[in-house]
């Protein structure tokens, strides 16, 4: 099975693009909503959060670990790498490449979790990639638990959005990348309020595509993969709000297991 895990909902935003680009796999998914935000947490208790969860995963008899979550990615995706003997994929090179391939004029910005904006992941990325490339972040503490809370279209949460946005408007960036999974799920909102001229970067397909590379390049590995049947999708808590979410992403009902 191909395991993915995020703090919350966000992450099955990449659930459903490796759903829809690989649809022969089976995916186990598991989302941390009793310990969401991620972000808001140190790089000690993120890295701890995220080794349990592969850990979950590894005993669903996952083969391939997808790191559905910004703030994760940023502080875990390394030690993950040196601590477990399977495949680590994350959502952030992707986004980068993207980004990069996007942006004509070389203004980036970057919205995301504090542990992902404090890390300066993508900007030491993007830079290394593309050092002509300008790079400008704000962190947006308050999406995470907006979106948790089903909050996609309420006046406090557009006031919100526009507010953490301001900052990159007046940089006049060209190329926006939603640095958390949580955040294509208020893209309608996010669109027109940093211009629609600029492109917005979610990394879920990217992701996705690379996924399906890496497997067509090992068929050893892909053969060693669950086919049909059901894809399971687990939350440390379960709540009416996620379920909802859930419903908007895949367009049907979801099943969240109660991990208990």
């Amino acid at each position: 099975m191909i395991g993915i895990f995020d703090s919350g909902v966000g992450g099955m935003t990449v659930a459903r693009a490796i759903e829809q680009a690989l649809p022969q796999y089976r995916l186990v998914y598991f989302g941390d909503l009793a310990r969401t935000p991620y972000g808001s947490k140190s790089g000690e208790t993120i890295a701890r959060y995220s080794r349990e969860n592969v850990e979950f995963l590894l005993g669903q008899g996952a083969k391939i670990i997808v790191v559905a979550c910004n703030s994760a990615a940023s502080v875990a995706a390394d030690r993950l790498r040196t601590a477990y003997p399977v495949p680590i994929f994350e959502v952030i090179a992707p986004a980068v490449a993207e980004a990069i391939k996007a942006s004509g004029g070389g203004r980036i910005g970057v919205i995301g979790t504090r542990a992902t904006v404090k890390s300066g992941v993508y900007e030491a990325k993007i830079r290394a990639a593309a050092d002509h490339c300008r790079v400008f972040s704000v962190a947006c503490p308050l999406l995470v638990p907006l979106v948790e809370e089903g909050w996609l279209a309420r006046r406090e949460t557009k006031m919100i959005v526009r507010r953490y946005l301001a900052p990159l408007k007046e940089k006049q960036v060209d190329t926006l990348v939603l640095g958390c999974t949580h955040y294509p799920l208020l893209k309608d909102l996010i669109q027109p309020r940093i211009g629609r001229r600029v492109r917005v970067i979610d990394s879920s397909q990217a992701l996705a595509a690379d996924l399906r590379t890496f497997l067509d390049e090992n068929p050893a590995l892909a053969a060693e993969l669950s086919r049909g049947g059901e894809n399971l999708y687990y939350a440390s808590d379960v709540t009416e709000a996620a379920t909802m979410i859930a419903l908007r992403i895949f367009g049907r009902p979801i099943e969240l297991r109660h991990t208990g």
